[in-house]
């Protein structure tokens, strides 16, 4: 029995794809299950503060609040940036099997689109049957006899 080179590829780069795949979706996993622990770290970081500022002046509960506000935007700065990262990692590893992207494909459609009206406005028009020679007309309109 004689083995497909190309098939033999195909498996290879479909196996290499759904590997990526499944690295992309680990690494979100063990993503989310660290900002699942930092989020309960600065939940327990966050009743001990509240608990010292409702003994404090309100002075300290603005503090507090900012403190509070700095923290959830350092969390999502951090989860943005993990996001972008693995986001960045698997366009480049598609890029690698040579996936087109989204623009790609959009440019090419437009493309074959163009092409496709360029074409229709060269094909010949030719006129119904009605017993008569008939008559091709050329893109600019100009009609042509049939011999």
């Amino acid at each position: 029995m004689e083995t497909n080179p190309s098939r033999n590829l195909q498996d290879e780069l479909m196996e290499s794809a759904h590997r990526i795949w499944l690295a992309g979706l680990g690494a979100l996993a063990a993503a989310e299950e660290e900002g699942s622990k930092v989020f309960s770290k600065l939940v327990e970081r966050g009743k001990d503060v509240e608990a010292k500022g409702k003994e404090q002046a309100a002075g300290a509960k603005e503090q507090f609040k900012s403190t509070v506000e700095n923290v959830k935007g350092q969390a999502a700065d951090a989860w943005s940036g993990l996001s972008d990262k693995l986001d960045e990692k698997l366009t480049a590893a598609l890029h690698r099997l040579g996936v087109p992207t989204r623009e790609e494909i959009r440019s090419l459609t437009q493309k074959i689109e163009e092409l496709n009206a360029k074409v229709d406005q060269l094909r010949p028009r030719v006129t119904p049957a009605t017993g008569e020679p008939a008559t091709i007309v050329t893109p600019t309109g100009e009609p042509v006899s049939e011999a």
